[in-house]
């Protein structure tokens, strides 16, 4: 099967984020966000007071990211570190790995969980890369604009714009959004995305609201927020920083109130992380969960 060269679409999928669009209508701003007493820059700053320091790890080259960002697909850290180990382990480079049998590569990454599943997929983008590019260094994505690199990498298969934010921010330094289950929660709650709002969507709309100098922070802070915090069942309001502007609050300290400690509480919407296509694992090299 040909491919097309570098940045050019594949097939019928348009990354919303080189979409051009005009203003929105009153009734598309008010489906997208809600009313909030405290804004995207606030609520970074404040969690920053709170959770900061954090430690960046180490960022691996774009291609080498972009592998373990499949390895890290409905799995933990730990396993994705430990599947992606096993691979360089056994097969030295990238463009081994591309080369080999689907079921050597299953082989290697089994520590990791659903390699029947993974090892075709590792394949078959290593071989989309070198095919539209020549080579597995992603390195060029560096100089290009963000859309167009985000545009590039969507290109690929399987690769949705939570993956191609984590390699642009994680392995190039980019100002792209990633937005894991714990962001997409503790957004919606806020009222920095609309109760609506599909994960497609609240990467445009965080991106557009949060400066390029804050986006790791924003990632930082936000996941650790709602590990720790803003939990999916049984957020603990009492003890969030941000309780004063966040629109979810009331109505959680009601429920609190109403529901014993050990079941969920199912009122309102707010209880769960809602969207149907959405993975429940966080970004890779995210803050560690503080298990106090």
């Amino acid at each position: 099967m040909s491919r097309p060269a570098r940045g050019v679409r594949i097939g019928n999928v348009q990354p919303a984020s080189v979409t051009k669009r005009g203003p929105m209508s009153a009734n598309s701003q008010a489906s997208e966000t809600v009313k909030t007493g405290i804004s995207a820059a606030q609520a970074i700053a404040r969690l920053w007071e709170r959770y900061a320091p954090f430690e960046e790890e180490p960022r691996l080259p774009p291609e080498q990211e972009l592998v373990f960002t499949i390895l890290s697909q409905h799995t933990s850290d730990i396993n994705s570190a430990r599947a992606f180990g096993s691979l360089m382990a056994r097969f030295g480079t990238l463009e081994e790995v591309a080369r080999a049998d689907v079921a050597n590569i299953e082989e290697a990454i089994s520590c990791g969980g659903l390699a029947r599943i993974k090892a075709p997929r590792i394949k078959e983008v290593l071989n989309w890369v070198l095919d539209l590019n020549g080579s597995l260094d992603l390195s060029f994505l560096r100089e290009l604009p963000l859309n167009e690199a985000r545009a590039w990498l969507r290109q690929l298969p399987g690769i949705g714009p939570k993956s191609a934010g984590i390699i642009l921010s994680f392995a190039l330094g980019m100002p792209a959004m990633a937005i894991d289950t714990h962001i997409y929660r503790v957004c919606k709650r806020l009222g920095l995305i609309g109760p609506k709002v599909t994960t497609e969507k609240a990467h445009e709309i965080l991106e557009a609201a949060v400066a390029p100098e804050q986006v790791f922070k924003f990632h930082a802070s936000f996941i650790t927020h709602g590990r720790r915090v803003c939990k999916a069942q049984r957020p603990r309001c009492e003890e969030c920083v941000l309780a004063y502007g966040c629109p979810a609050r009331e109505e959680f300290m009601a429920l609190a109130a109403e529901n014993p400690p050990n079941l969920p509480l199912r009122k309102g919407g707010f209880d769960t992380d809602s969207a149907e296509d959405y993975t429940r694992t966080s970004i890779p090299h995210s803050p560690p969960l503080d298990k106090t």
